[in-house]
């Protein structure tokens, strides 16, 4: 899919319930406290509610904003910056829709490229076998569910709102981009690999990411990629 700046500006405009003003581009009107209370209001016509975003609890450099971004990808392309804690979908002429991202704490993080092989809104959590080794108590909160031991998806979820599920090839990854209810988190280490967003956030890509989309996940600064397939997905 080719993101333009006019078609993700439309969107977005229409998405926060009001156009944008004349001449003025969306990073712009973000950059107004009453245009990021909008953005991030709660939400209350999905399968669930999902609850207004406390933005005094988060770093505004984590906000959602459209910005110049210089990179080869393709337009459509999620481009995933650990280092620096955004997610960037990259547009044509230069630019990109930046969102802040919570990732992998020490030992836990990935870099290289997938591909989005599904998309699931209010997704069930089915934690990998290691994750229950480490954590045995996790079971207690989970139900058995079509897949196995597992959580069904809703408030109560790790996953959120939304998730895309990241392959290589015809192997899950078994990381995930997905929703939290903890927005607090986002612009920190935090996360067992998986690529946390606010839920207002995911949505917005979701809304813009068909399956097929690749995905790149950048490596530190060493050039040294950081992996660890055995990590748990949250």
């Amino acid at each position: 899919m080719e993101l333009s700046r006019r078609t993700f500006l439309l969107g977005a405009s229409a998405a926060m319930g009001t156009a944008l003003p004349a001449g003025r581009s969306l990073a712009q009107s973000l950059r107004d406290t009453s245009a990021y209370h909008r953005v991030y209001a709660p939400v209350d016509d999905d399968l669930y509610p999902i609850p207004g975003v406390e933005l005094s609890r988060i770093n505004p450099a984590y906000l959602r904003r459209v910005v110049p971004y210089e990179t080869a990808e393709a337009p459509g392309t999620i481009v995933v910056d650990p280092q620096s804690r955004y997610l960037y979908l990259v547009m044509r002429d230069g630019m990109a829709v930046r969102y802040g991202v919570g990732v992998g704490r020490s030992g836990f993080s990935w870099s290289g490229s997938a591909t989005v092989k599904d998309k699931q809104e209010w997704p069930d959590w089915y934690p990998p076998k290691e994750m229950f080794g480490r954590q045995p108590e996790l079971m207690e909160q989970m139900g058995e569910l079509p897949g196995g031991p597992g959580m069904p998806g809703g408030p109560g979820n790790p996953l959120g709102a939304r998730a895309l599920y990241l392959w290589q090839g015809n192997r899950d990854t078994l990381y995930r981009i997905h929703g939290t209810f903890e927005p607090w988190t986002i612009g920190t280490h935090v996360s067992s690999g998986c690529i946390r967003m606010i839920n207002q956030d995911v949505i917005d890509l979701y809304n813009h990411t068909p399956t097929g989309t690749k995905v790149v996940v950048l490596s530190s600064p060493n050039g040294r990629p950081r992996r660890n397939q055995t990590a748990s997905r949250t």
